[in-house]
């Protein structure tokens, strides 16, 4: 005992002496205690790192996932408008769902973060409560506190393996849900194909439908609509199919109405032509006009009117009744929207010049010499025809511009009232014709006529 050492307790201030055996156990311990210490702290700091790259891993996952889930939303509502919407709530729904797992994941993981916090610092108490034992203890409770240590250690451990757990725990829960979008994501663009393949399907069906098909549709069209107004306006009226094709052609149907003696008033060839938007050899309404101008002089008709669909994108023949007289005499171009008021204009025409016709065949019948009677006739027949043109081009000014918008209604009725002026005219004209007046300067005409007085 020369060489024992006087040691005071710093809890109980009690002096007790030591060998160096034993003090040098205590230093021993001691640095133990340090180096332990020391081991904690980077462990903690371990694990804090670990915890932030984990964290980090999952919020650049959690990132790209939603990057892109938000492309594959793009792509699809470029797509399908009704299939984006569907999917985009679908997908809301889960983000919540994820959302509200990580925030549970992270719950728990702060939860275990904590509680490993507190048995941590019971335990490093538990551990300064021993190391104070081991200033005044011997051999026997160094034993007793080393294996208390190894008991926290453990628990330690268990308690870090338990949070790994954990984590891989919500890395697979996060997979599954990630499998299981794609999946979802995978079925909505299959359904999305079948969709489209559907309506190629169907645009390919149309486009097979036959021509002469959708031809006799529109005839069947014009004739109902003739048909509905033929016991109210078209009463002495004859329209049928033409089926006479002795010429070698023949048009698609034949309208013609006479007067009770039976005097002709007008006549007028139809040709019906229409065509599918899918064919792929499109025709043009000039390609008919030639055959429809030989069927209208084989059949003995005055006018030829082709009613056609053709040439949908063509503005010139949508503005209303086109008047092709410049290449074949009598001839006009239509939709079938205007299929009864172009047989309106002409028959109204017809009949208000049946009257002239009249008068004229009465004085051919006569034999009366016509020195100067022809030239007035001619003179007012060409003023007629002026008068007629300008109402004609009127009233289809007036068609025109029924088609446009409201802000004209005015303009059209202006061309209206011009064209019911230009027919008074006619009509005044007409009247104002009269025997005393056409043999007025002419002495043959004057002397004839009294002679039939």
């Amino acid at each position: 005992m020369s060489n024992a050492t006087s040691v005071k307790c710093p809890n109980c201030k009690e002096v007790f002496k030591v060998d160096e055996s034993v003090y040098s156990d205590i230093v021993k311990q001691v640095r133990d205690q340090q180096f332990n210490a020391e081991l904690h702290k980077r462990s903690q700091i371990a694990e804090k790192e670990k915890e932030n790259a984990v964290a980090l891993t999952r919020a650049i996952s959690e990132q790209s996932l939603q990057e892109k889930m938000a492309s594959k939303d793009l792509a699809l509502e470029q797509l399908k408008a009704n299939a984006q919407y569907q999917l985009a709530q679908e997908l809301a729904i889960k983000d919540k769902e994820i959302a509200a797992k990580d925030n549970t994941l992270n719950a728990l993981r702060a939860q275990s973060q904590n509680k490993l916090i507190e048995e941590l610092a019971k335990k490093d108490v538990l551990i300064s409560e021993k190391m104070g034992l081991l200033q005044v203890a011997g051999a026997k409770e160094q034993l007793a506190i080393n294996e208390a240590v190894k008991r926290v250690e453990k628990e330690r451990d268990d308690l870090l393996n338990s949070l790994k757990n954990k984590d891989t725990e919500s890395q697979l829960q996060a997979s599954a849900l990630r499998e299981q979008y794609t999946l979802r994501i995978n079925a909505k663009e299959e359904t999305i194909k079948l969709k489209d393949g559907e309506i190629s399907r169907l645009q390919d069906f149309k486009q097979k439908l036959s021509t002469k098909m959708i031809g006799e549709t529109l005839e069947q069209h014009c004739e109902t609509s003739f048909n509905q107004l033929r016991a109210t306006a078209f009463q002495n009226a004859y329209f049928e199919k033409d089926n006479d094709a002795s010429q070698g052609t023949k048009g698609d149907y034949i309208y013609k109405e006479s007067d009770l003696e039976g005097n002709e008033i007008i006549s007028i060839m139809f040709e019906m032509k229409n065509e599918n938007d899918q064919t792929a050899t499109k025709k043009k309404n000039e390609d008919f006009l030639a055959k429809l101008d030989k069927d209208r002089n084989d059949k003995n008709c005055e006018f030829a009117v082709l009613v056609s669909l053709l040439e949908t994108d063509n503005e010139l023949y949508n503005n209303g009744i086109v008047d092709v007289s410049y290449k074949y005499p009598k001839m006009y171009v239509v939709r079938p929207q205007f299929f009864i008021p172009i047989i309106t204009v002409l028959r109204n025409a017809a009949l208000n010049s049946m009257q002239y016709k009249a008068q004229l065949n009465v004085m051919k019948n006569q034999n009366v010499d016509i020195t100067d009677f022809e030239d007035k006739i001619n003179d007012f027949k060409a003023g007629f025809a002026r008068n007629y043109d300008l109402a004609s081009r009127q009233f289809k000014t007036a068609i025109e511009e029924i088609d446009k918008t409201m802000s004209h209604l005015q303009k059209t009725k202006d061309a209206l009232l011009s064209s019911v002026n230009n027919l008074r005219l006619a009509n005044n004209k007409s009247d104002d014709l009269t025997i005393k007046k056409l043999t007025h300067g002419n002495p043959t005409m004057k002397d004839k006529f009294d002679n039939l007085k």
